[in-house]
């Protein structure tokens, strides 16, 4: 996996990803074409880079991992680990305000020094993720504690799509 050099984003060619957290959406793009676009749910407390903020990150990023490949949809995580568990209503039922984290992770890992890596601004310490989330939940409105949400179907998709190494571009 190489990390993307800064200074060459947005790529003119390759696979990329767009966080319009004004609009709630994600857009897979290849160079500068839009090839795909889902709704997300991004963090209720607004966007920011400080840690224990709940907030969703700004700039620039890349996928450090890919997590979860194989894994049936509905598969619960804990700790970036499989818990053998599949999401159901019972399961959200015995674990009234759980995060659920479900399907697939990519992990960020910030591109800006002082602005989303390193320090209490680190994207990546911050464990901040794109991910599956409950079918109940709603998408197209911040909701989430900072990770990006997406339905698993969607999810699938980008996953597909955004090997390690993938540029990921967050803004309002």
């Amino acid at each position: 996996m190489a990390t993307p050099d800064l200074t060459r984003l947005p790529p003119e060619r390759g696979t990329w990803l767009e966080i319009d957290t004004r609009a709630q959406s994600l857009r897979i793009r290849e160079g500068g074409e839009v090839v795909a676009e889902f709704p997300v749910s991004t963090g209720v407390a607004g966007t920011g880079q400080q840690e224990g903020s709940g907030q969703t990150p700004l700039g620039w990023h890349y996928v450090r991992a890919a997590i979860g490949a194989g894994q049936p949809p509905g598969t619960v995580f804990r700790g970036r680990r499989p818990t053998g568990e599949r999401f159901s209503p019972a399961l959200a039922a015995a674990h009234p305000g759980r995060d659920w984290i479900l399907t697939r992770i990519l992990w960020l890992c910030g591109l800006e020094r002082g602005h989303n890596r390193g320090g209490d601004v680190d994207s990546q310490r911050r464990y901040i993720y794109l991910h599956g989330t409950p079918s109940d939940e709603p998408m197209g409105e911040p909701r989430s504690h900072g990770c990006v949400r997406l339905r698993d179907a969607d999810l699938l998709a980008v996953f597909d799509a955004a090997a390690p190494g993938t540029p990921v571009w967050l803004h309002d």
